[in-house]
């Protein structure tokens, strides 16, 4: 026979079982979900050496250069070797190039492999590229630019160029509250809802429902837990993301503890809604990929989303980790306050709340 578990936790016996002080079920839960992930090296390495590597690689790839080098490829011809002498000695770009006929210029054209193909054309020339391509109309214009020059022509005026590398302008500094927030995201999920689905399958979610706890209990203790591992994570990112590339905070750090709190308390209760019923690992995978997915691709974690039509931007917006991103880029690059931050830090709560208390309404110990 099942009790009913509102009745279970109001029965008189069961309340006078319950310990007090320091061995409080909330307290012991905790302690207990910390003792297990610090006598797990993986997950360790997982939720703060991952992370770091992740940001240096791609801080790496994205540096910044002081010429920027394009691939281009030469169809073969008589006069193959003379474009290719005029593009080496270009003194504002770069080019990787190589001569090769036309049938492999044209495949690994589409496959990818070189950003532009330059073929003559008489005393002429035919640019073969993929507009949508990143890079390939930048390298288009460089090397017709070159080219042009070479060809005598000259510049109306000459414009004065200043190069802008200050902290806070680059790419790595709009890719770090993006990985913030992604670290974010991904532990509150997966960090919390894997938990809860394993417990259930390794039936330890009954013994839990037999010992004097509540529900609430025992889902806010996941989600302190969760938030003891994350917080530390993700100010790792910042003091790595400060030592390797010399990203900067230009607003109040506590702003930014603040909202990496509250982006942790956000993400658990949306694992904890979406595990509250899911039987398995596999079907918790996918829930929680077809919830992360969307995020992934439009929130702004690698690119802004203003790319997107600007008919689906109030969606975008509305989503849980794009707040999350545009307050942390807000106050960490651009220095704004608690009250310009009231309409990201509202929508985050909404989603903390409402996740959080159908979670608690849902919420099965058994099938």
């Amino acid at each position: 026979m099942v009790l009913n578990q509102d009745t279970m936790n109001t029965s008189p016996t069961r309340e006078s079982n319950t310990p007090s002080g320091n061995s409080s079920p909330l307290l012991q839960m905790v302690k207990a979900r910390l003792l297990e992930f610090i006598r797990q090296p993986e997950a360790i390495f997982w939720v703060y050496v991952f992370p770091v590597l992740m940001m240096v690689a791609l801080g790496v790839a994205f540096r910044s250069r002081s010429v920027e080098t394009f691939d281009v490829l030469i169809v073969e011809g008589t006069q193959a070797h003379s474009v290719a002498q005029i593009l080496e000695g270009a003194s504002d770009f770069a080019f990787n190039l190589s001569i090769l006929s036309a049938d492999e210029c044209a495949t690994r054209l589409r496959t990818g492999k070189t950003s532009l193909v330059i073929e003559t054309k008489g005393e002429s020339y035919v640019y073969r590229f993929d507009p949508t391509r990143p890079g390939s109309m930048a390298a288009k214009a460089a090397a017709d630019q070159t080219l042009q020059v070479a060809a005598g022509r000259q510049d109306v005026f000459e414009a004065e160029e200043v190069a802008s590398t200050e902290p806070g302008g680059r790419y790595i500094d709009f890719l770090v509250p993006g990985l913030l927030g992604l670290g974010l995201m991904g532990g509150g999920l997966f960090g919390v809802g894997f938990v809860i689905v394993d417990m259930r399958i390794r039936k330890l979610l009954k013994l839990y429902m037999a010992t004097p706890m509540k529900r609430s209990h025992f889902l806010m203790s996941l989600m302190l837990s969760r938030m003891v591992f994350m917080i530390p994570e993700v100010l790792l990112l910042l003091v790595m993301a400060w030592l390797f590339f010399g990203v900067l905070i230009f607003g109040s750090l506590w702003l930014v503890i603040l909202l990496i709190v509250l982006g942790s308390i956000q993400f658990s209760g949306i694992g904890l809604l979406i595990a509250s019923r899911v039987r398995t690992l596999e079907a918790a995978s996918g829930l929680l990929n077809l919830v992360m997915l969307p995020m992934w691709t439009l929130s702004g974690v690698f690119f802004s989303y203003d790319n997107f039509p600007q008919a689906i931007h109030p969606l975008i917006k509305a989503l849980p980790l794009t707040p999350l991103i545009d307050a942390l880029r807000a106050a960490i690059l651009e220095g704004e306050g608690l009250t310009q931050l009231i309409p990201e830090l509202a929508i985050i709560m909404v989603w903390a709340i409402a996740s959080f208390g159908v979670a608690l309404l849902i919420f099965r110990w058994q099938d």
